[in-house]
């Protein structure tokens, strides 16, 4: 048994920049422990593998891998299989959209050609951070965070801590502390995003579309969007691990909470093939 695989860069219009995955077809078969050896074989930030679907709203079923455990949900490996499922063939976008079955949920994807933008409405925000355990997580001094660091969801939660831009480029990820670690700065007048996220098992990851959407989420719950409407950020992510990434975000507020987030990004394929040996 052999089972096709493709790699393509995510946030990203040109090959070799923003975040690998590898997208694995035909595994229904493959238990999950199979599943979780072939992502830790790709080494990848994630792996996910594109199965039928078993809710009847769906086109197809995710399961998203790390390359120590399974995710519910993550928005690169979500923008770049439903890109490559439909580029080839084994998935057909109807009136430019996709619906994905994964462990958080339906998730909506419109497709357009090499590019596409995911949809959710999975919004939950969460706890207030101890400075103190933020800035080590980081290798910074508490002084040095703005604002008050919290968690938020828009399917898979992260802990957000605002940062001066010299401060983002400067941090560290210091295992043992906090997972999820998305440190940014935030440009009020033209709602620029620098970020970098540290991941446990992962290391640093060059674009996160899942921390990109629960961005939209915290960037309200924190009062830096204001106003009812779509309000559009940008992200830049990646530079410091030579993987220059671009994620487009945006963030539908009404009666002053967050209803919908949304991100949206390139994917290019790099190869492909086969699997021919399975664990």
């Amino acid at each position: 048994m052999t089972l096709p695989f493709e790699i393509y860069d995510v946030f990203s219009d040109r090959p070799y920049a923003g975040n690998q995955l590898a997208v694995v077809y035909d595994g229904a078969d493959l238990a999950t422990a199979q599943m979780q050896a072939i992502a830790k074989e790709f080494g990848f930030s994630e792996t996910v593998f594109v199965l039928p679907a078993a809710d009847p709203g769906a086109d197809y079923r995710a399961r998203i891998f790390t390359p120590a455990e399974e995710l519910p949900f993550a928005g690169h490996p979500t923008i770049g299989a439903a890109v490559a499922s439909v580029a080839s063939g084994r998935v057909t976008a109807k009136d430019g959209t996709v619906v994905q079955e994964c462990g958080a949920g339906l998730m909506t994807v419109a497709v357009d050609g090499g590019a596409a933008k995911l949809t959710s409405t999975a919004i939950a925000i969460g706890p207030e951070l101890d400075p103190e355990t933020a800035a080590a997580a980081i290798g910074l001094s508490a002084d040095r965070i703005v604002g008050v660091p919290k968690n938020a969801s828009a399917g898979l939660d992260h802990n957000f801590v605002r940062l001066a831009d010299e401060d983002v480029a400067a941090a560290v990820d210091v295992p043992g502390h906090l997972d999820k670690v998305y440190v940014y700065s935030f440009d009020p007048e033209t709602s620029a995003v620098h970020a970098r996220l540290f991941h446990v098992g992962v290391g640093e990851d060059p674009a996160t579309g899942s921390a990109a959407v629960a961005l939209g989420v915290h960037l309200v719950d924190a009062g830096l969007i204001a106003g009812d409407g779509v309000h559009a950020y940008e992200i830049a992510q990646g530079a410091e691990i030579g993987r220059p990434s671009t994620l487009f975000g945006e963030v539908v507020v009404e009666a002053g909470v967050p209803v919908s987030v949304s991100v949206s990004g390139s994917a290019v394929k790099t190869a492909e093939g086969s699997l021919v040996a399975l664990p």
